[in-house]
Parts: C-alpha cells; structure tokens; sequence
C-alpha cells in the first residue's frame, strides 16, 4: 500500500506528524520536542515529503535512506527530525496494520520498565532538589534519579558558584546509599572541569556522568571517560551515523544515549545500539519528557540488546504533554507500564489537542 499523504499538527515546542496510506490506514509518529518544531514541520513539508509520498509502505528503510541521500545537501538535525516523525509514524502505521502493539512489531517484550527520574532544573536550590528527588522516591518509588550539574553550555561556569559542589554531596546523603544517582552536565565542561567533577561524582558514588564537555568534541569527552572510573554516557545530540561509529569504536562514551526523534527514528535508534553492544557499551537512550519520545522508547526499551538497567522519565511539571494523548504515563514502584490503548503505539491522541494547533497537509497533488 502506498503513502498517500503527510500531516503536521505542530506548535513551536512540539509537532505530531499523520502519515495515511491508500487504504485509509494511518499511524501517528512525532518531530522531537524542543524549540523549533513547527520549523521542523516546514522542512518535512518541503523537502521530505517528496521522496515519502506514493511510496510503498513496507520500502520502510528505502524510504528513510532515500530521504537522506536526497538531502544530501541538507544534512543534520533539521532532516533527521523529521526523518524521525516519518519512521514513527511508518511503525505505528505498520504495527497497526498487522494488528500488533508497537513493541511486538519491533520485537521488544511488553513488561514495564524501571526509570530514572531526570531532574531538568539548575534553577532549583541543592537542599530543594535532594528534598524533591526524596518526595518522588518515597511517593512513586523511583530507585534512581538524574541531577543536573553546571549550566547549559555553561563553558565551566556554573549556575551560580559552589552550586555543584554542594548539590553533589547534598543529594547523596539525603537519597542513601541504596539509590543510583547520575549527573547530567549538558556540554558544561572543560575536560580539566569534567575531570573535577568526574571526581567528585566517583567520591560520591554516583552512576553515570553524562555529556561531560561539548558534544561534538569527541577528544575532549573521551579524555574525560578514559581517565574516570565512573561511566560516561553521551550522544543525545548526535544524528551523524559516522560519527557513531567513531564514538563507539573509539570508546568515546562508555553508555551511548540516542534520542529517537533527534537521531532520525526508532530504525536508526536500533542500529546504534546493536553497533554499540558488538563493542561491549550500553545504550540508555535519552528521553527527555512525557511525549510520544518516551512512549516510543518504551516500546524499544526491552528490544535492545543493551539496555541500560533504568530509562529517562522527567520529574517536571507534564501539563502540556498530557494535553497531547492518553494513557498519561504515570511511574508506580519505580517503573512505568507500557501503554495498551490498541494496537501501534497503544495511544490515542486527543481530538481537542489537534484543533489547537498550526495544521498542514501534503499529498501527492501537492
């Protein structure tokens, strides 16, 4: 059957993309959550939609390499976000089609999976951070959280002096011994700063210490990983397949973190991480916030040969995300079920969310 049209129902933070096919079948994928979605949506709309429409569903991978090669002139983040609302849109459409839930068609297994809570926040005080992450452990059951240390791109300034040197400490001794604690620099540090940090985080027995420099200096980050005991985690940002390769036979990271809808969809997500486990490294892939990111991590977590034994959930206010589908995802004993609303992604997006938004179609008459 072939693609006969791409939808877009976008705000600036965040786009869901329809994709239908001849039979009046169709599947709900997602540009990344992050500031420039609705740009994101132009450039499907412009320069993706025209190597996707009339297509063949099931030249699913054709389909995504001949997005990039057309494109060959554009190549990065724009185009590999949108890259990634057409895989996910492919899989639920697929998935539902064969009348299978997302993760069975991608060969995961349905049970829940445990979380970490990731903390968002540098504005929040150390005491108020240890206090919030004890709330959540104690009400939800999380055994693991992440914390954020520096400032976002801060070039080793931090959010305000002595702010990670108290947090650090502050935040192990109010959790216990008994709960995993990662940190979280967002392309912070120097690699002489990441390395006092590292430091710190290994006196604390922190887990792992993720995006210690800027990430896209991979000599520096992997100074930084093959001088501390602690694991290095990092690729968030990256969409660049070689430049994968080099990060994992080169051991940059020790625990590689692909976004889904940064690195170009589910498809690639998975490449990555059997790449990365024929080396010997984890993959926890980043998941930033309640949108259909995490959803589809979820159905890819128990699929990888490497997972990591906790994925990203945030702890921040969801408002805007609830907003979008149901089921709400919701943490109970530390972990989250998988959503089970039909077959696809389990989800069922909410009508009134749609009129909301900037709409725009594109089908083979243009």
């Amino acid at each position: 059957m072939k693609i006969t049209s791409i939808e877009t129902f976008s705000t600036p933070g965040v786009a869901l993309v329809r994709l239908t096919c001849e039979s009046g079948a169709s599947g709900w994928g997602q540009i990344a959550t992050t500031e420039a979605a609705d740009i994101v949506a132009t450039c499907l709309h412009r320069q993706v939609a025209r190597v996707v429409i009339g297509r063949e569903i099931d030249d699913h991978e054709k389909i995504l390499d001949d997005v990039l090669h057309k494109n060959l002139k554009f190549p990065g983040s724009y185009i590999c976000r949108a890259l990634a609302a057409v895989d996910t849109a492919l899989i639920d459409l697929r998935a539902k089609i064969a009348e299978q839930p997302a993760w069975r068609f991608l060969g995961s297994r349905p049970e829940p999976v445990a979380v970490y809570g990731s903390s968002m926040s540098r504005d929040i005080t150390p005491r108020d951070e240890a206090e919030r992450m004890t709330r959540h452990r104690d009400e939800s059951g999380y055994r693991a959280f992440k914390l954020r240390v520096g400032s976002w791109g801060g070039n080793d300034v931090d959010s305000w002096p002595g702010r990670t040197e108290e947090l650090i400490p502050t935040a192990r001794k109010a959790l216990g011994p008994d709960v995993t604690i990662h940190a979280d620099a967002n392309s912070c540090y120097s690699p002489a700063r990441a390395l006092e940090v590292g430091r710190m985080l290994e006196d604390n027995d922190y887990g792992h210490f993720e995006e210690p420099c800027p990430y896209w200096e991979y000599d520096w980050t992997k100074r930084v990983t093959a001088k501390l005991r602690i694991p290095v985690a990092g690729g968030e940002q990256d969409n660049y397949m070689p430049a994968w390769r080099y990060m994992i036979t080169d051991h940059v990271v020790d625990i590689v973190q692909p976004d889904i809808c940064y690195v170009g969809g589910v498809t690639r997500t998975l490449k990555i991480a059997r790449f990365a486990a024929e080396h010997g490294l984890l993959c926890t892939p980043h998941s930033a916030n309640h949108s259909l990111v995490t959803v589809f991590t979820l159905a890819l977590r128990n699929a990888l040969p490497n997972p990591g034994p906790f994925m990203e959930f945030s702890i921040e206010d969801q408002t805007n995300f609830r907003a979008m589908f149901t089921p709400a995802l919701t943490v109970s004993d530390g972990v989250v079920k998988l959503p089970d609303e039909g077959y696809g992604w389990g989800v069922t997006v909410k009508p009134d969310w749609l009129e909301r938004v900037e709409y725009r179609v594109t089908t083979a008459e243009g």
